[in-house]
């Protein structure tokens, strides 16, 4: 098989912000279950989770235009994985979170300090160690790794190079005299390089010199082609056409599987979904809502943060609460948003709810408690969570983009219909969208069976890292 290099710069159980840390704590395992060889690159951050791991290993490399070697250490993880950390105390030893401070201010040196992660990687890619391991594949992700194809595209015998777009909204922006403290080749700054708009675009160096792209989901992939979804790189991505893949994400349905979900109030599957009902009664509870079953209850679990969508649920939601309606939010982000969903729950607190903050264990709660999960993303490169809500069981409302129009479809469709899909981003489509799940709530045998497509499906890491093996063999025989 391959061995495989990992670079991400956040990664599930270790550290966390977003999606990009599920895919990156997920996908390595999945490969190694295919038989490849994985090590997963992360900085080490001061709030880095290791506990339990055992160091097996350290080297010093030495880094292009870095003034001093990089620390990289080597944990055991399990069979055919280790996780490999980057040490540079100065830019990772800091309080707070990856990308910024304790108080939520993005760190004014970043492009600097994952550009010298990058550089990291790439001497570790190039790098055979005491133990024989000869990288074959680099697999990078996102801006924070996207100069490791660049960085390795003109070393001979190189090994071969993938970056995947888990949010092109996220470019990597940084001025000419940040650059010129990058140490990346002065050739770059140029047009068909790095240089965006008299700026540098760090993702750049992912879209232009990569062997292979791939996006998390095969409509992102063409949305990303055209100008509302491109953020000003459709005619690179375009050009590139050719390399570019969409490859759905998955779930680890080890963690998100209701028949054994210990958090639950109680554990269901889809030849027992009375059970769930313990659920729904236990989560309207926790908000304080009244405990009705025949209350149509609809949640969120999100950021709360324009892209989601929350707004447009916000404005509906007036209108919905003359039907038999309750509405719970969880989550956090813009403080005018929180503001405005506190409001609301002030002002209908038999209807709507909300908790500011994130709760793991809650949203479990929240996936199988609610009976429809609303998601009306303006935009949305894969999306995990309306692959949770159909595993709990729990119907997806969403809107018609990304990896949400690859994942969940219309109850219309009576064969494959697993949810509600709208077109029309507006209040008025996410309130018609609602409005049509309520009438096939109130029809108990039509929605169990909405539930059981949903639940059937499979949402897990086998298929999607069987296309990443796919492309590693292209790459390979290149």
């Amino acid at each position: 098989m391959f061995n495989v290099l990992f670079a991400a710069s956040e990664a599930s159980p270790y550290i966390q912000t977003g999606g990009l840390a599920e895919v990156a704590g997920s996908l390595p395992r999945a490969l190694a279950a295919e038989g490849c060889n994985v090590r997963l690159v992360l900085p080490a951050y001061r709030t880095l989770k290791t506990g339990g791991l055992r160091v097996i290993g350290t080297s010093f490399l030495t880094l292009s235009g870095w003034s001093s070697p990089s620390l990289v250490q080597r944990l055991h993880v399990g069979p055919r994985i280790e996780l490999c950390l980057v040490h540079r105390p100065e830019f990772f030893d800091r309080p707070g979170g990856p990308y910024a401070d304790d108080r939520g201010k993005p760190w004014p040196d970043n492009p600097e300090r994952f550009s010298f992660f990058s550089h990291a990687v790439s001497a570790l890619a190039m790098h055979i160690g005491e133990d024989g391991w000869r990288t074959q594949i680099v697999h990078a992700n996102d801006w924070q790794t996207a100069v490791v194809p660049l960085l390795l595209h003109d070393q001979p015998q190189r090994p071969g190079t993938l970056f995947t777009i888990h949010n092109l909204a996220y470019r990597g922006l940084c001025d000419y005299a940040a650059f010129t403290r990058l140490h990346l080749p002065a050739s770059s700054w140029h047009y068909e390089g790095l240089e965006f708009y008299g700026q540098c675009a760090l993702i750049k160096g992912g879209l232009v010199y990569a062997d292979r792209l791939t996006t998390v989901s095969p409509t992102y992939a063409r949305e990303i082609q055209e100008p509302l979804f491109g953020e000003g790189l459709e005619g690179v991505l375009k050009v590139r056409s050719h390399a570019l893949t969409g490859i759905m994400n998955g779930i680890d349905v080890d963690v998100w599987d209701p028949t054994c979900d210990p958090v639950l109030a109680a554990n269901y599957d889809a030849t027992n979904l009375g059970s769930k009902q313990a659920n729904k009664h236990a989560l309207q509870t926790f908000f304080g809502l009244p405990v009705r079953a025949d209350r149509f209850l609809i949640g969120s679990v999100s950021r709360f943060v324009a892209q989601k969508g929350i707004d447009l649920l916000l404005e509906a939601i007036p209108t919905l609460l003359r039907y038999p309606i309750q509405v719970v939010f969880l989550g956090s982000g813009d403080r005018d948003l929180e503001a405005r969903i506190q409001t609301m729950a002030a002002a209908y607190p038999e209807q709507v709810a909300v908790k500011i903050g994130f709760d793991v264990d809650l949203s479990h709660q929240m996936f199988a408690g609610l009976d429809a999960f609303a998601m009306p993303s303006r935009f949305e490169p894969c999306g995990l969570a309306q692959m949770y809500s159909q595993r709990y069981g729990t119907v997806p409302i969403v809107h018609r983009t990304g990896g949400l129009a690859d994942s969940v479809f219309d109850a219309e469709d009576t064969a494959r219909g697993t949810g509600f899909v709208f077109d029309d981003i507006s209040p008025q489509g996410l309130e018609h969208a609602i409005w049509r799940a309520l009438q096939v709530f109130n029809k108990p045998a039509y929605w169990q069976q909405l539930q059981r497509k949903g639940m059937a499906c499979d949402f897990s890491w086998t298929q999607s890292a069987e296309s990443y093996m796919k492309l590693y063999r292209e790459m390979r025989g290149r």
